[in-house]
């Protein structure tokens, strides 16, 4: 039975993916020239697109043992071959993470911009660091790793939002028509609510079954949230009427 709900649960979050980007190519096809070329509209996207090719690469190293196994042998897994950890901790703990964070960064007056840059860098030689010293094997879970992602990302966060109740720019704007706004609430809740379960996921499974799954559940739910404020972010010259300009961008 619960093999059967873990299969309904990627299915349905995958479908979900693919109808989120069939939307967000659809009206990143419909912008101007000049706004596919603007880095407000086309960051978001590649982030979009991103998102789903990871997704997509986890289902399919999932079930397609050969490549798998040869992936984990190179990386040298022989005792587990059919894990395909090695997907998301490249993907999503340490690119995904980048990704995010540079966009935290577009909306952030110049000052806060140094500091996450700073902030970027850091991590990018945290990560090499991690992978060619073996600290965390890349093939396994990732804690330490995750939780510097997950910390760095909620402290982005935590810039935002000081500048959101200090800066005399974001003070003059309306907070619910932001669409940053939104995306970086969903980031926090996003990291906040998985924390626990992300930097646990082996022992969690291996402990309590159901609510690994409830809680994998709760972090597509998450997921698929923040794809549709990407979406949003991509249509927003078509949604003058609920979502004003950003202070910064």
């Amino acid at each position: 039975m619960g093999n059967r709900l873990a299969e309904i649960l990627i299915n349905w979050y995958l479908v979900t993916l693919y109808l989120c980007l069939i939307t967000g190519i659809y009206f990143f096809l419909q912008l101007p020239k000049a706004q596919q070329n603007s880095k407000k509209f086309w960051f978001p996207f590649i982030i979009l697109v991103f998102v789903v090719f990871y997704e997509s690469m986890g289902f399919f190293t999932r079930y397609h043992i050969p490549l798998n196994r040869y992936v984990n042998e190179l990386l040298g897994n022989t005792e587990f071959p059919r894990y395909n950890l090695w997907v998301f901790n490249v993907a999503n703990t340490i690119i995904a993470t980048v990704l995010y964070l540079f966009l935290i960064k577009s909306w952030l007056p110049p000052t806060q911009k140094r500091i996450l840059t700073w902030m970027i860098y850091g991590f990018i030689v945290t990560s090499l660091v991690f992978q060619f010293s073996s600290i965390e094997p890349l093939y396994l879970d990732q804690p330490m790793l995750f939780a510097i992602a997950a910390n760095l990302i909620l402290i982005a966060c935590g810039i935002y939002f000081l500048q959101m109740i200090s800066d005399p720019s974001f003070l003059r704007a309306n907070p619910l028509r932001l669409l940053s706004f939104w995306k970086v609430t969903i980031l926090l809740f996003t990291y906040s609510l998985t924390y626990i379960f992300s930097v646990s996921i082996i022992y969690v499974y291996n402990i309590n079954p159901e609510l690994s799954e409830f809680l994998v559940l709760l972090n597509r739910l998450m997921g698929i949230l923040n794809q549709s404020v990407l979406i949003l972010i991509i249509a927003s010259p078509r949604l003058t009427h609920l979502f004003d300009q950003e202070p910064y961008s």
